[in-house]
């Protein structure tokens, strides 16, 4: 059993590049007995369904990648099966290149963040854009969200993998710092109503 992402990631060149600079002994270790990582575990799915955004990588007809960033309400990044995903697409600014991308290559790379634990998750795959599927809308569409839905994406995950925490800053959502700073007020109006302070004049 072998890393899946090494087929996609360690081209020629980079097995090249790592051994000019010395790293290649170590992956080389981990491609003939690492994890496959090709199915979706339940840590990755947790993982998932808490983040509200991703990045999105296509490749153009040209050879261009092209990087785009995926937001909405958490966990709108579904999880349908052990190697699938999918997410319904908003209306957006018109230009569908992502979609037009994919229509010549469904080659497709998924980038997920959690700033506040220093985490991410990278994910390999091949996507297909579906324009009108009922029951797949009404798995991947939150009814609370109001974005304008036009489609759906999905995609047949062929392998992930955990990136180390370093350089990673920590940055905190705003319904994150919404959760702390509620926190921190109760706790203050516990310490107001349960006072055990001593004041100085009691303790002479």
């Amino acid at each position: 059993m072998s890393y899946k992402f090494f087929e996609f990631a360690f081209t020629t060149a980079v097995k090249a590049a790592q051994t000019r600079y010395g790293s290649r002994q170590k992956y080389l270790r981990f491609e003939e007995n690492g994890p496959s990582n090709d199915k979706i575990t339940k840590r990755v799915a947790e993982f998932i369904a808490a983040r509200d955004s991703f990045y999105m990588g296509t490749v153009s007809s040209g050879g261009w990648p092209y990087i785009q960033f995926r937001g909405g309400p958490q966990g709108f990044l579904k999880v349908l099966n052990e190697s699938t995903l999918g997410f319904a697409e908003f209306q957006g600014n018109g230009q569908y290149i992502s979609v037009g991308n994919i229509s010549q290559s469904s080659k497709i790379f998924i980038f997920l963040m959690d700033y506040a634990n220093r985490r991410r998750l990278k994910i390999w795959g091949h996507a297909t854009v579906i324009d009108d599927d009922p029951k797949l809308f009404d798995r991947l569409i939150d009814p609370t969200y109001s974005a304008v839905v036009e489609r759906a994406i999905c995609i047949q995950v062929e392998a992930w993998d955990w990136n180390c925490p370093q350089y990673i800053p920590v940055r905190y959502s705003q319904s994150e710092v919404d959760n702390i700073v509620d926190g921190l007020k109760a706790r203050i109006r516990e310490l107001e109503v349960n006072k055990h302070i001593e004041s100085p004049e009691s303790l002479e």
